[in-house]
């Protein structure tokens, strides 16, 4: 059974798959915590790593991001013998469950996973390249206009400045806990640099940080923060005062330096 599987800490028994170079480490204990539970990850110091053969043990110690809009994850765990390896946040999550029983989870998975979003994203992204091999090129004069009537924002890599206000509360569905998360809902944020970039409605998760702030809406915010598009989901069953109609394209991430006015 799985969770029979014996203990060890042979390296020779583990395939890893090392991070690329770079990667994101936790601002704080509470940034831990936001990206732990956003994995659906119970929130603890350690963890087992599980294959066919044995398990370990392996505390978090960062993460990866990737995807064109920089908003898919891959966990880096370090071993207890200090071997570094990835893993998607989905399949440290099963490795959890007593029951756990696939054969084996290997870093071929992994690399696979993130193939497959490369190339999904990819293909949203560049609709001509799928029009061109069906022949299909009428639609693209169309398409080119569409463009030129909302530009594409180009959103900075790193931690940026930023000013906004506090619009409302929500919760959001997370699919990896299966349950709702606050968030906070944010109006009029602008990027703060030589040339300012408007990006209006952007939400962030209602972390420790910001609760110890006691937001209220119409608050004015200043604060350092990265920013990827990702579309904020509306919550399952939740009252109305939780939820947004507007459409909200871009998420806020690990924002620091905080002032509230």
């Amino acid at each position: 059974m799985a969770n029979k599987l014996p203990h060890v800490e042979d390296s020779a028994s583990t395939t890893y798959l090392p991070p690329k170079g770079e990667y994101e480490s936790f601002v704080d204990e509470a940034h831990y915590e936001e990206k732990v539970r956003e994995w659906g990850l119970s929130v603890k110091k350690e963890y087992w790593y599980k294959e066919r053969t044995h398990q370990r043990i392996v505390t978090i110690k960062g993460y990866e991001v990737y995807g064109k809009t920089q908003e898919h994850n891959t966990i880096v765990l370090e071993f207890e013998d200090g071997n570094v390896t990835c893993i998607h946040p989905a399949y440290l999550k099963e490795m959890q469950s007593p029951s756990f029983a696939k054969s084996a989870i290997s870093d071929t998975a992994v690399v696979k996973e993130k193939k497959k979003e490369t190339a999904s994203t990819s293909n949203v992204e560049n609709p001509a390249s799928a029009e061109s091999k069906t022949g299909v090129k009428k639609e693209q004069p169309t398409k080119q206009i569409k463009k030129e009537k909302a530009p594409k924002i180009e959103l900075p890599i790193d931690k940026v400045h930023f000013t906004a206000t506090v619009k409302q509360f929500a919760l959001t569905w997370n699919h990896f806990n299966e349950d709702n998360d606050e968030v906070v809902v944010l109006e009029d944020v602008v990027i703060q640099q030589e040339d300012p970039i408007q990006i209006g409605l952007a939400w962030c998760s209602h972390s420790k940080t910001l609760k110890k702030l006691e937001l209220e809406p119409g608050n004015a915010l200043e604060f350092d923060a990265k920013i990827v598009k990702k579309k904020l989901a509306k919550g399952k069953d939740v009252d109305e005062e939780f939820i947004i109609e507007d459409p909200v394209h871009y998420k806020i991430n690990n924002p620091s330096k905080l002032k509230k006015s």
